[in-house]
C-alpha cells in the first residue's frame, strides 16, 4: 500500500512543500527513508515506531519506504515524524486516505505519542497558504506562533491518537487558546538609573530616533553596559510586519520559547565576547541565522568589542551596509535578514585605565595601538557615532536622581520616528534616516547652504571618507528631526560631526 502527506521543511526563514510518501510492501521487516534525510530525520523511525505503539496502533511486519519529495533537497529536523506516522497509518489502512488529504502537517513526536513543538512553524503557516493547504496541523506549542501567519483552518493535538481521532470524525483538532500564549515582558531598566554620562544618554538618544550604530569607549565602571542595556526601553514598539519578520527569525534559530510569542519589544541580543564567527553571522549544515540576524529589527550589543578578533568584527561589514546575509554551501545559498543597530562597548586599552586620571595605565603604546586596531577601518566607518564615556565621580551616585525616564526620551523618539515615518512613506525599503541613500538626502533631507559648507570644509580637514560623509548627513538629519526642525542647520552638523571618529587607516 502507498499513502502520502503533505508537509513542509524550512529553508532560511523560508519553508519549501515536501511530499511524505510512505510505501508498505511484502518482505522481511525493515525500515528505509530515503530523499536527503539528516541523521535526525532518519531516527524518525524509533520514534515514530515507539509513538504509534504506544497510542494503540498496529505496526506492520513489513518493508517500509519513506521517500521526502523533492528528493534532492537536504532535510533536517524532527518536523516529518507526524506526518510519517500518518501516512503510514493510511498506508496500512488504519486511517483514510480521505481524512488527510488537502493537509498540510508537522510535529516532533514524542515515544509516548505527545506530539512536541518544532521550529520554524511561521515559515510552514505561510507555505500553507501559499499552496492552499485545506487546513495546517502543528503542534499545540507551536498554535500561536502559526496563528500569526496563518491564512488556513489551523488544528492541533496534544497526541497522536488524539489526531488521528479527530481525523478519523472529519474534524480539525481545536488548538490552544491563542491569547494565553502571549507573553509582553517589561523591562526594569529604566534611564533615570544611570548617573550623569549626558553626552552619552544624548548619542543614545539619537542613535534610537533612527537606528543608528554606536561606539561607546571608556574605563571599566563607567556605566557602558549600563547605558546599552537601556536602549531598548527608548525604542518604539514593533509595527505587525516587523512582528513577523522577528518571530520567523526567532522561531527557526530555536530562541522562541514553546508556546510563546514575543512582545513588540525590539529584541536585544548580547553574546559573550568569545563569540565564534558562525555564532555571530550565522552557519551550520542548516544553516541557521546567527546574532545578527536574531537581533534583526532590534539591537546588537557587542561588550567587550575588541576583545573579538579582528575577523570576527569584519564579518558585520556586510550586514551592515546590506541588512541581511548571505550563507552559500555547494548546494543553496540562504539569506537571512540582518537589519539591526549596533551598539558596541570597549575598554581604551587592555587594562582598561588609559585616560584615567586616578589610575596609572602600564600598556604599553603598542599594545594599545594594537588592541585597537581591532576595529578596522572600514568597520569604523560604519559606526554613526563614536562616544567617550568618562567615569562617574563616586560623590554623584549617592546623590537624589534627576535623571530623565526611558517613558520622558521615548516620547521625543517616536516623535522623531513618526516625523521620518512621513518623510519616506513613499521611499522603497526606507523607514528611518539610517537607511535613507546619501543622494536621496542631499536632494530633499532640508539642508541649509551654511551646513552643507560646514559638513564639505570638514570633510576636507578631517579626511572623512564618502561613507562617512553621507553618515554624518544620515545623523544630522536624525539630530533635526530629534529637535523638531523642518531643515538640517549648521549646528546639526556641527553635533553630527562631534560623533565621527577621525578616517581610521584601512
Amino acid at each position: 500500500m502507498l499513502a502520502a502527506v503533505q508537509s513542509a521543511a524550512v529553508l532560511g526563514i523560508e519553508a519549501y512543500a515536501v511530499t511524505v510518501e510512505v510505501d508498505v510492501a511484502a518482505g522481511l521487516p525493515a525500515w528505509t527513508i530515503v530523499g536527503l534525510a539528516s541523521s535526525a530525520v532518519k531516527e524518525a523511525r524509533e520514534r515514530v515506531t515507539a509513538a504509534l505503539t504506544n497510542s494503540g496502533f498496529a505496526l506492520p511486519s513489513r518493508r517500509v519506504t519513506v521517500n521526502l519529495s523533492p528528493a534532492d533537497v537536504k532535510k533536517e529536523g524532527t518536523a516529518f515524524d507526524l506526518p510519517i506516522a500518518l501516512a503510514l497509518l493510511c498506508a496500512t489502512g488504519q486511517l483514510a486516505a480521505d481524512c488527510v488529504l488537502g493537509l498540510m502537517v508537522a510535529g516532533e513526536l514524542g515515544l509516548d505519542g505527545s506530539i512536541r513543538p518544532i521550529r520554524g512553524a511561521l515559515p510552514l503557516a505561510r507555505a500553507a497558504a501559499h499552496h492552499r493547504a485545506r487546513a495546517l496541523i502543528v503542534p499545540p506549542a507551536n498554535a500561536a506562533e502559526a496563528a500569526l501567519a496563518s491564512q488556513v483552518p489551523l488544528g492541533a493535538a496534544p497526541t497522536l491518537a488524539a489526531l488521528v481521532t479527530a481525523l478519523r470524525n472529519g474534524q480539525l483538532p481545536t488548538p490552544p487558546p491563542l491569547g494565553a500564549a502571549l507573553v509582553a515582558p517589561e523591562s526594569m531598566l529604566d534611564f533615570s538609573d544611570v548617573v550623569g554620562q549626558g553626552v552619552a544618554k544624548r548619542a543614545l538618544e539619537i542613535a534610537a530616533s533612527a537606528s543608528h550604530n554606536v561606539f561607546l569607549l571608556g574605563p571599566p565602571g563607567a556605566g557602558k553596559t549600563m547605558l546599552a542595556r537601556r536602549l531598548p526601553g527608548i525604542l518604539p514598539p514593533l509595527t505587525e510586519d516587523e512582528l513577523l519578520e522577528v518571530v520567523a527569525v526567532h522561531s527557526v534559530g530555536g530562541v522562541l520559547p514553546a508556546g510563546t510569542l514575543p512582545a513588540r519589544t525590539p529584541p536585544f541580543r548580547a553574546p559573550h565576547h568569545t563569540i565564534s564567527l558562525a555564532g555571530l553571522i550565522g552557519g551550520g549544515s542548516g544553516p541557521r541565522p546567527g546574532e545578527v540576524s536574531l537581533a534583526h529589527r532590534g539591537v546588537l550589543f557587542l561588550d567587550e568589542l575588541l576583545e573579538l578578533p579582528r575577523s570576527v568584527l569584519d564579518a558585520m561589514r556586510q550586514p551592515l551596509e546590506d541588512g541581511r546575509v548571505v550563507i552559500a554551501r555547494a548546494a543553496h545559498a540562504v539569506a537571512f535578514p540582518a537589519r539591526f543597530q549596533l551598539i558596541g562597548a570597549a575598554n581604551p586599552c587592555p587594562c582598561g585605565r588609559a585616560g584615567d586620571p586616578a589610575q596609572l595605565c602600564r600598556c604599553s603604546a603598542a599594545d594599545i595601538e594594537r588592541y585597537r586596531t581591532r576595529l578596522s577601518g572600514p568597520l569604523a566607518d560604519r559606526i554613526d557615532l563614536h562616544v567617550h564615556v568618562g567615569a562617574v565621580q563616586v560623590s554623584a551616585l549617592g546623590a537624589p536622581s534627576q535623571e530623565e525616564s526611558s517613558a520622558e526620551v521615548r516620547v521625543r523618539v517616536a516623535a522623531a520616528r513618526e516625523r521620518q515615518r512621513v518623510r519616506y512613506q513613499d521611499v522603497a525599503g526606507v523607514r528611518t534616516n539610517a537607511d535613507a541613500p546619501g543622494r536621496w538626502l542631499l536632494a530633499h533631507g532640508s539642508y541649509t547652504t551654511e551646513a552643507r559648507a560646514t559638513l564639505e570644509q570638514a570633510a576636507r580637514t578631517l579626511g572623512i571618507s564618502a561613507r562617512g560623509y553621507h553618515r554624518t548627513l544620515r545623523v544630522a538629519r536624525t539630530i533635526a528631526d530629534l529637535d523638531g526642525a523642518e531643515r538640517v542647520d549648521a549646528s546639526a552638523i556641527a553635533e553630527a560631526l562631534r560623533y565621527r571618529a577621525p578616517r581610521p587607516a584601512a
